[in-house]
């Protein structure tokens, strides 16, 4: 995603019932992603493996929409010689979508499977652009973070630090992918970590990495089996690290945050869901006070230039599979996040 500058909010946390969403595609659109082009003014949103694409695409001339399925694109059309291959549908992931310095092309970070006796697994790769934010993207000719001995990697997203000027790679671990069965593959002990790695990257090419990745965040029993889906965001004064809980099948999964106050590779504290009984930020309707939706997850946030306000897309269940919905973030006068 791009560079997001955050301008601050000062308003009353919102506990009252909270208007009902649609989705802003009534497509299957796990996992998305939204990038703002400022040459065209137009805001893009990329998904998860679906409809006969390896890489989905949608348009909007804002992020509130009207969204239009891009039929006729596949950013991604051959994920690269160290996945399962180019029509394995189905099997590429929860793309993240950053632009580079100097209009000089893009980058999109996305899981695919590995080939062969090591399809279990998931393992984080990049492919790039130069011409288009459509693609088509060039895989790297490895992966990026391929850790097989603790379940490989999944669920990657871009993150560019304003506080620093740092680029950074954001992921999870797969542990559950060895789990011992049950819900997601991780409820019956032992039960397997599922980190969240920071890993920084260059700041020209977004996928030379620099050093060693940084364990920010990990599930803990209240959880369920896992922690995934992660994404930060700079609120002008902490880091906040939006993430995902519990099975993604399930009613219980959702939308959750924790924050650092000692900069993006600091100790996150979890601020909800998970932390002194206080609600996930984004819910089932049912369990809480959640926009009607069911099973919400994998946020990524944005900052909307037409209203200027910053927001999340996250995916919820829908008829067609998993849609693609909005909201908007703030934070109130007690440092807390808030959707709207």
């Amino acid at each position: 995603m791009l560079p997001l500058l955050f301008v601050s909010l000062s308003l009353p946390l919102l506990t009252s019932a909270k208007t009902p969403k649609s989705p802003l595609l009534q497509t299957d659109f796990p996992d998305p992603c939204i990038i703002h082009h400022p040459t065209n003014n137009t805001y893009y949103a990329f998904a998860t493996s679906s409809n006969q694409k390896n890489i989905q695409a949608a348009s909007a001339p804002s992020a509130s929409g009207p969204w239009t399925w891009l039929s006729s694109v596949d950013p991604l059309p051959d994920p690269g010689p160290w996945t399962s291959g180019p029509r394995n549908y189905g099997m590429t992931w929860a793309p993240s979508v950053i632009s580079l310095p100097d209009s000089s092309g893009w980058v999109m970070y996305y899981s695919a499977q590995l080939p062969a006796n090591s399809s279990a697994f998931h393992c984080v790769g990049a492919a790039v652009s130069k011409m288009s934010i459509l693609g088509p993207y060039e895989p790297l000719p490895s992966p990026l973070a391929c850790p097989l001995s603790k379940g490989g990697a999944i669920d990657p997203s871009g993150f560019f630090d304003p506080q620093t000027g740092k680029r950074y790679l954001v992921y999870k671990v797969d542990g559950n992918s060895l789990g011992n069965g049950g819900s997601c593959g991780n409820t019956i002990a032992p039960l397997r970590n599922t980190p969240i790695m920071l890993q920084r990257v260059n700041e020209t090419d977004g996928v030379t990495l620099i050093g060693e990745p940084v364990e920010i965040l990990d599930r803990d029993e209240r959880d369920g089996p896992l922690v995934e889906a992660p994404d930060l965001w700079w609120d002008g004064k902490r880091h906040v690290l939006f993430y995902s809980n519990h099975c993604w099948s399930e009613e219980g999964y959702s939308v959750n945050y924790a924050v650092s106050t000692d900069g993006v590779e600091g100790e996150y504290v979890k601020m909800n869901g998970t932390n002194g009984g206080e609600r996930a930020l984004v819910m089932t309707e049912g369990i809480g006070d959640g926009f009607n939706l069911s099973a919400p997850g994998g946020a990524t946030s944005f900052w909307d230039e037409e209203k200027g306000e910053s927001g999340i897309v996250l995916h919820a269940n829908c008829r067609e599979g998993r849609c693609l919905f909005g909201v908007g973030i703030g934070v109130d006068e007690d440092g807390r996040v808030y959707v709207d």
